[in-house]
């Protein structure tokens, strides 16, 4: 697994990483409709009813920033703009569906979701803001337990793995004892055996 990169500024290099008012907020958008589609447990069935109020409360100022982060990507890449935009776009919804944060995604998508749907019109800046935060920092915490998992990984095998060092040669492994010794014949279907 490739992990994003932390900056110099302390922030994980992520899809959600220095984006535009209107890339917030379309990526927020994103994030929702992951969870709509992917979260189907029970506990989070408030999800797809809470994505479609926010979607019919927001459909103008979607659309607006929609057509702005088009404006920004043919900006920024000419002609071929489409095509850099469908990428980046496709590593949105991958990074939202990354599947070992997926429960933990799901959970907080909940919360997010719901005040999604009760966001006053008007506010998706603001809002979008704060619930990418929220949902971004379900991934920081994967990314960071991820990378604690590597160094004790690494420091294991440094000690017990293939990669250590020993200077002792390996010991057989037994073939009497205890544990070889052969079982107790069963008397018979049912039988306990208690001598009775």
């Amino acid at each position: 697994m490739v992990m994003p990169a932390m900056g110099a500024n302390g922030v994980r290099q992520t899809v959600n990483a220095g984006i535009s008012e209107a890339q917030t907020i379309w990526n927020l958008r994103s994030a929702l409709n992951v969870a709509a589609l992917n979260c189907l447990e029970a506990q989070h069935a408030s999800i797809l009813p809470n994505y479609k109020s926010y979607l019919g409360a927001h459909s103008r100022q979607l659309r607006s920033t929609n057509s702005a982060v088009g404006r920004e990507f043919r900006e920024k890449h000419g002609r071929s703009y489409r095509d850099a935009q469908d990428t980046y776009m496709t590593q949105v919804y991958n990074y939202f569906a990354l599947p070992p944060a997926l429960d933990d995604f799901c959970d907080a998508a909940v919360g997010v979701s719901s005040d999604a749907a009760v966001a006053p019109r008007g506010s998706l800046s603001e809002f979008s803001v704060a619930g990418l935060s929220r949902l971004e920092a379900v991934f920081e915490g994967f990314y960071s337990e991820y990378e604690q998992y590597r160094v004790d990984l690494s420091a294991w095998d440094a000690e017990y793995g293939a990669g250590a060092a020993t200077t002792a040669a390996p010991q057989p492994l037994p073939t009497e004892g205890p544990i070889f010794q052969p079982s107790p014949t069963v008397q018979g279907a049912g039988s306990t055996d208690d001598g009775g």
